[in-house]
């Protein structure tokens, strides 16, 4: 094992507002990295309780401990020492949700911007010599960074930029540019069907667990009409003889985006369109990659289903094609 891997790698220092706290994070393969220790220190609270927070991180798979942890020889310690990545580091912020894990989020986010904004800079020449095949691209480009300056997506700035990084690294652009134009990723056959009964079922027990912990009123779920029937009845039409939307990718997409958008239940709609495309992917044995890490983690799909709610009825095309391009991962 390499002695002090992060030592020919850049060091970035994070301080506090009030400078209580100083952190030197390791930033190598294009994120940052801290010990538990420094984990504690950075947002105030006992090593004990991160310990907790790490493994329920890792046991709910919200992130993959393989590639999100590595083990390190580091001076005056005779064994490996475990360092964590960002995206434990924010999940781990999440949840203490403290003045400090939101500051730490915002300089983070800064952090990574100006090295995915200089990695795009590095790549134009190359990127404008496949003007065609990239232009779907530009616009998810360009969509998410307009969209990440909506209010609602306060605090959220993260995940837009981890939309991006992904969505192109999905797509290979960099390196296989000239292959083919930017499409709709429509490749998995779903075996479960979501019927109406089920999923009032579903969501049923989701509002009786919300309210047992009050975060929800007797209005959440209560539909509006028969929107989310027709919803259900929208994912699985069919024109001559052929569905609409064949493919597993496509219908979990629409199941998301039109609950909603189409506001089916008087209180809820993006917390139980949430649930259902999780349950739905679930379902289908679609959730999780190989490594046992979910496709969509919480926290995108958080940033996901405000990017729908504030969105533009004719930007649907785009938010549809950045999901089934995520699941494809």
């Amino acid at each position: 094992m390499k002695q002090d891997k992060f030592k020919k790698d850049k060091i970035v220092i994070y301080k506090s507002p009030k400078n209580e706290i100083e952190v030197e994070a390791r930033f190598e393969g294009e994120t940052i990295w801290l010990r538990q220790d420094e984990i504690a220190r950075l947002y105030g609270k006992e090593r004990t309780v991160i310990t907790k927070h790490i493994n329920k991180i890792f046991a709910d798979k919200e992130v993959d401990r393989k590639s999100n942890v590595q083990f390190l020889h580091i001076a005056n310690s005779d064994k490996p020492v475990a360092f964590y990545n960002l995206d434990v580091i924010l999940a781990v912020g999440y949840r203490t949700n403290s003045a400090r894990a939101i500051h730490f989020r915002k300089w983070a986010t800064n952090v990574l911007k100006n090295y995915l904004f200089k990695g795009y800079i590095i790549n134009e020449k190359r990127l404008l010599q496949a003007k065609n095949q990239i232009q779907e691209l530009q616009g998810a480009i360009s969509f998410l960074q307009e969209k990440s300056k909506h209010e609602l997506l306060a605090g959220q700035e993260q995940e837009i930029f981890n939309l991006l990084a992904n969505y192109s690294k999905t797509l290979t652009l960099l390196e296989q540019y000239d292959k083919e134009k930017l499409s709709l990723i429509k490749n998995t056959k779903g075996k479960f069907i979501l019927k109406y009964e089920e999923a009032i079922n579903v969501i049923s027990k989701i509002k009786k667990d919300l309210i047992a912990r009050k975060e929800a009123s007797d209005f959440f779920g209560r539909e509006n009409s028969d929107k989310f029937k027709g919803i259900l009845g929208n994912i699985y039409q069919t024109f001559d003889r052929k569905e609409l939307y064949p493919s597993l990718e496509e219908k979990s997409a629409h199941l998301l985006y039109f609950i909603i958008k189409d506001h089916p239940f008087v209180d809820g709609n993006k917390r139980i369109a949430s649930f259902l495309f999780v349950y739905y992917l679930d379902k289908n044995d679609f959730l999780y990659r190989s490594t046992g890490e979910k496709k969509i983690n919480n926290n995108t799909l958080t940033a996901l289903a405000i990017l729908i709610a504030i969105s533009d009825p004719s930007e649907k095309d785009k938010l549809i094609k950045i999901i089934t391009n995520l699941l494809a991962t």
